[in-house]
């Protein structure tokens, strides 16, 4: 655990580097005392004179001797005579050494103050993670994730910046300002008292009045913790806000929370320049008696001129290190009190120990092969509330079990208690005669696989979330060599140092030998076959045809595009359906396609000549003008229009129709009414951004689909015409900026599926994408490039939260990661209710066979949403009231007259 107090904390883990540190700034001490003495040795000897009262005097510079005991005067280097020009010019050169001497010990201290303070930043946060890793699941109920987050990368920044200075700062500033004290007294004592009284004030003062500022800075860092939870709330929760309309209301909230911090910020200002003010103040008030008092001792003989020089440059460097000690106080309390809140929130009971989460490349002990048990348990949340009372369930090896039970009967419950994802407050679960809270996280999180309804995925790939559940410990790793292996060794002793582990992210995680396969190759058609199971590989076909592939990574699909379009002709008409599929012919104007593809023919790249963009490119607009398009598109547009507003106006902004228009959108239905009215009255008055905007309409219409009867023969071959004239006269800035079609080439602008088609579905078919999908299987199968497409599926990138998957399409990928876990127990927990009751028995028995394939028989424990799925499992569970009212096999259970039978005539 986090030591409370930072100071010692900080010294714990960094007290050989602060010893050395200390070291240099005692060191450095000397070469700084000797920079305040020489100004007055300059002023005083070759400035003024003294000791050259004869233009040819010299003085002897840099003479080395000592007066030793028994030894006498020893001389080890006589110096060198120079006379009054001579020695100014040597003692200001020396001064000039001192300065670079002086520059180069700050230089270093800082800069390994600075490393010392990252590498504690860095342990200090890689704990505090360590410690989320460790907290007992309850803990979690009362978290939120931007808080603690925030408490992580924010908060306890200021305490790198804090760790150099801890030690070092007192002693290197209270060093500099006791020696610039020290040398004022040699030269005077009443300005060395006056000095050190103003000092003394200013010491007093100052922290006292900065005491409020640390109040304001607390509540400061609480309000503006609690502001980032506010905002990762609403972001969860931004469907609900929507749903109720209360987007006004969290704008309130948020307005009042700003209105705090603002008031707590200003505060901070007002206090903190009121002591920047007093502070300023005091030590200007010192110079002021310098000149007075020093100049009047000056006058009287009691001090020469050299001594009043050396003060008041002595003095100069006084303020400086005295402000910044004293506010190194203020950050020291500042630092403490922010380190106190953070590890208030990280000192939860019941942490787990470190070695419950080992790493291992192996599982701990084994293989389990007891049954795991529930003896008397019992679970009671943190409101009182009973999720389970005196339960004795078991689950043997080999044996499946159907757990039956509706809302707040316990079946939940029961596999999360089994699972470890809920911790039991009475009884204890066992595995054989072994506690499973006292195993390590190496043998039970691999021996045991849990899934459940609701499942997190991580910021990634579908093979990233997919394969996450395999990566226990790094199995091999890397080869590094030349610069390469030196960066690896820097960053292994800076992560011993920092007391994080070695480990390297990028080396194998996955344990193939334990996963039968020998390398990830091997273990795909593993996982292909999940996906199988749980009827996801569909998706993942979807999601590749409708990717765009890096060409880098996968150059066989553009070697196979042109043979790929060939084989899907003929496969379409084998099947008869040579009409599915309206190709793009350079001389022909596709009807399937929009206005605006068929005018460029080809993919915008950049985004000014995308959508409806493009009506702002001067040559795009000079051709239409030149082919007569122009009027007629802006015509076009028009009636566009005037039958969108006549269909669509009187329909709510949420209507389905809506979603069928690629044209418009509810939105836009206002601007368009206004413009026609105007159009009406006179076109005289028409601006070019108002033509611009009908024209625009034109772009996105489909005749097939939107039959509004607006494109005519004569003016398709307009487009067709205007095709040729644009691509003919093209720029040279514009011929990268367009993507033109080739039925030879492959379109890197487009996606799969636009590549493999080459033309547009047709709006004839009603089920035109799934015969599509039927056929092209087939041919992507006979092409050897149907394991690749599933490959570039799995590639596909599912957002913050797997947010980018529909909630079937996540349960499905759940439940896949469960199944390709080679473990001796899994545990399912309604994980298919976002499916239909079909979709759910054919993935439920699939995923059974799945798991006693190759002659394994793991343990199958399966809370069901229908008790008519339970004649696939050995024996029924059922559960009521958080209690285990009936245990036995489906024909004995469907005998008897209890809440089984009943749940399965329902």
């Amino acid at each position: 655990m986090l030591d409370p107090n930072i100071s010692r904390y900080i010294w714990t883990h960094t007290k050989r580097q602060q010893l050395w540190v200390l070291a240099v700034v005692a060191l450095s001490m000397i070469p700084y005392f000797l920079s305040l003495n020489l100004p007055k040795q300059i002023v005083n000897g070759p400035i003024q004179g003294d000791g050259f009262a004869d233009p040819a005097a010299t003085q002897t510079f840099m003479q080395i001797a000592f007066d030793l005991p028994f030894f006498g005067n020893v001389t080890l280097f006589d110096g060198i005579a120079l006379d009054r020009l001579g020695t100014l010019f040597a003692l200001s050169s020396v001064f000039l050494l001192l300065v670079i001497v002086n520059g180069l010990f700050k230089y270093y201290i800082n800069t390994y103050k600075g490393r010392l303070g990252e590498r504690l930043l860095r342990r200090i946060r890689f704990t505090l993670v360590d410690h989320i890793l460790r907290f007992p699941p309850a803990t979690f109920k009362r978290l939120k994730g931007a808080e603690v987050s925030s408490m992580v990368k924010d908060e306890v920044e200021p305490l790198g910046g804090f760790t150099g200075d801890a030690f070092v700062a007192p002693a290197l500033l209270g060093g500099q300002a006791i020696m610039a004290l020290a040398f004022i007294f040699v030269q005077s004592v009443p300005l060395g008292l006056i000095t050190a009284a103003l000092v003394a004030v200013q010491a007093f003062i100052i922290p006292r009045m900065r005491r409020r500022l640390l109040v304001l800075g607390r509540e400061r860092q609480l309000t503006a913790r609690e502001l980032a939870g506010r905002v990762s709330e609403i972001v969860d929760g931004i469907n609900t806000i929507h749903a109720y309309d209360t987007s006004n209301f969290e704008r309130a909230d948020i307005s009042s929370r700003l209105g705090r911090i603002y008031k707590i910020r200003f505060d901070i200002y007002q206090w903190k320049f009121l002591v920047k003010f007093i502070n300023n103040f005091l030590a200007s008030v010192t110079p002021f008696l310098f000149y007075s008092v020093g100049g009047y001792l000056a006058l009287q003989g009691q001090l020469d001129i050299g001594q009043l020089v050396a003060v008041i440059g002595a003095y100069k460097d006084l303020p400086g290190p005295l402000k910044e000690l004293i506010d190194w106080d203020q950050n020291r309390q500042d630092v403490q009190i922010k380190y106190s809140q953070v590890i208030g929130q990280f000192a939860v009971d019941g942490l787990l120990e470190p070695e419950i989460q080992a790493v291992s490349a192996e599982r701990a002990s084994g293989k389990l092969t007891g049954p795991l048990a529930a003896i008397n348990l019992g679970v009671t949340d943190d409101t009182g509330a009973v999720g389970l009372e005196r339960v004795n369930f078991s689950l043997l090896p080999g044996e499946s079990v159907a757990i039956i039970g509706n809302a707040g009967s316990g079946a939940d419950i029961m596999a999360e208690v089994l699972a470890r994802i809920v911790w039991p407050t009475q009884g204890q679960i066992n595995i054989g005669t072994l506690d499973l809270h006292s195993l390590p996280e190496s043998l039970s999180g691999r021996s045991i696989t849990y899934a459940g309804t609701e499942a997190y995925f991580f910021f990634g790939t579908v093979r990233d979330n997919l394969l996450y559940g395999l990566k226990h410990a790094p199995i091999t790793d890397r080869v590094f060599e030349g610069a390469a292996l030196t960066q690896r060794q820097w960053e292994k002793r800076e992560a011993v140092w920092a007391g994080n582990p070695e480990f390297d992210i990028h080396s194998d995680w996955i344990d193939f030998e334990h996963q039968g396969a020998a390398n990830q190759a091997a273990l795909m058609p593993s996982v292909y076959a999940a996906l199988d199971a749980v009827a996801l590989t569909r998706d993942m076909f979807d999601l590749a045809l409708r990717s765009n592939v890096n060409l880098a990574e996968h150059g066989a699909l553009k070697a196979k595009t042109v043979e790929m379009r060939r084989v899907l002709r003929d496969a379409l008409t084998k099947a008869d359906l040579n009409g599915l599929i309206e190709p793009f012919e350079p001389g022909a104007y596709n009807v399937e396609a929009t206005v605006i593809e068929n005018l460029l023919f080809g993919n915008a790249r950049t985004s000014d000549l995308k959508a409806g963009a493009i009506i702002s490119n001067p040559y795009f607009l000079s051709v239409l003008k030149q082919r007569g398009l122009a009027d007629t598109l802006f015509t076009m547009g028009t009636e566009i229009a005037r039958n969108a507003i006549e269909l669509f106006s009187d329909l709510p902004p949420d209507h389905p129709f809506f979603q069928q228009l690629t044209f418009m959108k509810s939105d836009d239905i206002p601007a368009y009414a206004m413009l026609l009215k105007n159009i009406d009255k006179s076109t005289a008055n028409i601006t070019q951004s108002d033509r611009a905007m009908m024209i625009r309409l034109s772009f996105d219409y489909i005749e097939p689909r939107h039959r509004f009867g607006l494109l005519t023969p004569k003016m398709m071959t307009q487009i067709v015409e205007f095709r040729a004239a644009f691509h003919e006269g093209l720029p040279a800035n514009l011929k990268d900026a367009i993507e033109f079609y080739d039925p030879e080439q492959y379109m890197v602008s487009g996606t799969l599926l636009d590549n493999m088609l080459f033309g547009r579905i047709s709006q004839k078919y009603r089920d035109g994408v799934e015969r599509i999908y039927a056929v092209a299987g087939g041919v992507l199968r006979e092409l050897g490039i149907y394991d690749t497409l599933l490959s570039i599926g799995l590639d596909f990138h599912i957002g913050a939260g797997g947010k980018r998957l529909t909630s079937v399409q996540r349960q499905k990928l759940a439940l896949a990661r469960a199944l390709i876990r080679r473990s001796d127990y899994y545990l399912f927990n309604r994980p298919l209710s976002a499916l239909d009751t079909r979709t759910q028995e054919q993935v439920l028995t699939a995923a059974l066979k799945y798991l006693r394939r190759d002659g394994r028989a793991p343990a199958v424990a399966w809370v069901i949403s229908n008790a008519k799925f339970a004649a696939q499992f050995d024996r029924v569970a059922v559960f009521e009231r958080g209690r285990l009212v009936e245990d036995g096999s489906h024909a004995e259970l469907s005998q008897k007259n209890g809440i089984f039978k009943e749940l399965m005539s329902a």
